[in-house]
């Protein structure tokens, strides 16, 4: 019988590993790709998070070529992206760039690019753009300064993370909510089960 193919994850974000988790996979390998993130001139937000999420797996894979024992494994990348109209919200480091995002967010709707990229054992490369709208309600200086005082926006695009404390900020959301979190499942799954991974043959308690 031929053996399973492996799935490798490029990515160390723990969000990503637990929805994959979620759908009953486990990345046999987890490869963060360290490049440069940043915007090219004119591109706009649903661009970048498909380019990022590709030049990541297409890193990742590169990063294997002269490793035979992952050779014909899935590859999957992600990259999220939140923007407000066009501009790109960092994911921010420091308190006063979370102080800006979150002023700029508060009392209005912004928008959030999930890019996911497979690349197959037979190196076809898939690509697919979520996207999710989200509104924010009017947040009030003590909203802010608490949210601050979390540390929860370190690292996370857009300077918030939907799965915490800032759930309460959200009025409404249209669309998946997994995307905004990290990686949207359905379409994952869709990706992964049409290439011949099927997701939920994992799925039997027996």
């Amino acid at each position: 019988m031929a053996a399973k193919p492996k799935l490798i994850l490029a990515s160390g974000s723990p969000r990503r590993v637990e929805l994959l988790r979620q759908v009953g996979l486990v990345a046999d390998r987890l490869m963060p790709m360290d490049l440069d993130e940043s915007q090219q001139k004119n591109e706009q937000p649903r661009s970048l998070a498909r380019r990022l999420a590709t030049d990541k797996a297409k890193a990742a894979l590169s990063a294997i070529a002269d490793e035979p024992g992952w050779k014909g494994s899935y590859i999957l990348a992600a990259d999220t992206v939140v923007a407000v109209g066009r501009r790109v919200l960092p994911k921010t480091e420091y308190s006063d760039e979370a102080l800006s995002a979150l002023n700029l967010l508060s009392g209005r709707s912004h928008w959030v690019f999930t890019g996911i990229c497979l690349i197959t054992p037979d190196r076809k490369v898939r690509q697919k753009v979520v996207e999710s709208k989200v509104r924010f309600k009017r947040l009030s200086e003590a909203d802010i300064s608490a949210y601050i005082e979390s540390g929860e926006w370190r690292g996370k695009a857009g300077a918030y993370a939907i799965q915490g404390f800032a759930g309460s900020f959200v009025q409404n959301l249209t669309g998946s909510y997994s995307n905004v979190v990290g990686l949207p499942l359905y379409e994952t799954v869709q990706l992964l089960n049409g290439e011949g991974m099927n997701v939920q043959a994992g799925w039997s308690a027996g």
